[in-house]
């Protein structure tokens, strides 16, 4: 079983492959995808479609665990985000895959152990229980860790 894990965000996209191997976390690839900051916003939506179709295409996994967009001070940048997420699903779509939404407090309990995490945390996290040479960019780490939660929850099941 594969797991792609999805960190969608309106400039930079964290992507994130796991395997389920025999009940271990197996670390594939990871990475992620940019798009032009100055560029028109409906450019980089196409932009953040293509790049997971071509993860898609390229790693062909099983299962999409996509983070859940929140609301906090500026709900601009939460219709930015929703909207990346939404290219990111219907990616998914495009292919058949189903998918599966997950918090952002909810991925951070499952790889760190609290709601309240720091990026740095999930990044060491993250690093360590797929025991990575080197610690993914930050945005790819919070594609992983929305993957091994989505992983967790399979196996809790």
């Amino acid at each position: 079983m594969r797991i792609l894990g999805v960190d969608p965000g309106s400039r930079v996209t964290g992507y994130g492959l796991i395997d389920d191997d025999g009940g271990r976390a197996r670390y594939v690839a990871s990475g992620c995808i940019r798009s032009d900051a100055g560029a028109d916003f409906s450019d980089r939506l196409v932009d953040i479609f293509r790049g997971i179709d071509t993860v898609i295409g390229e790693y062909s996994p099983d299962e999409i665990a996509v983070e859940e967009v929140f609301v906090a001070r500026n709900p601009s940048s939460a219709l930015k985000l929703g909207q990346a997420r939404g290219v990111a699903i219907a990616a998914a779509a495009a292919h058949d895959i189903a998918v599966t939404g997950y918090p952002a407090r909810q991925v951070k309990l499952a790889v760190v152990g609290t709601g309240g995490a720091t990026k740095d945390q999930v990044q060491y996290m993250v690093t360590t229980a797929l025991s990575l040479s080197d610690s993914p960019a930050a945005d790819a780490a919070d594609a992983l860790a929305v993957a091994l939660c989505h992983f967790d929850a399979r196996n809790a099941r």
